[in-house]
């Protein structure tokens, strides 16, 4: 089954490699979508894909790659649009 996530990540998430990290975490998980900074220093991302391989991406949003730190994640549940690849939005 295929969903889609909608995330909002606050913490120490910018200037860490979250976001090129998390779309080679995206691609290797075959999980499509987006993300991005936003402008007070959270991260917004969006996921597509089979529950099994967002929820594993969600999870590793949880810890990020090693300069970060993530106090919390919001997730909403929104449906599916068809998104195909991942990339970096500016």
């Amino acid at each position: 089954m295929s969903i889609r996530k909608h995330l909002f990540i606050k913490g120490r998430v910018q200037g860490v490699t979250f976001r090129s990290s998390l779309k080679n975490k995206a691609c290797e998980l075959d999980v499509s979508g987006w993300v991005r900074n936003l402008d007070d220093g959270r991260v917004e991302a969006v996921f597509e894909g089979e529950t099994d391989a967002v929820q594993r991406l969600i999870e590793w949003c949880h810890q990020g790659p090693m300069l970060a730190r993530v106090d919390n994640i919001r997730v909403i549940d929104e449906e599916k649009t068809g998104i195909e690849g991942f990339r970096i939005r500016r």
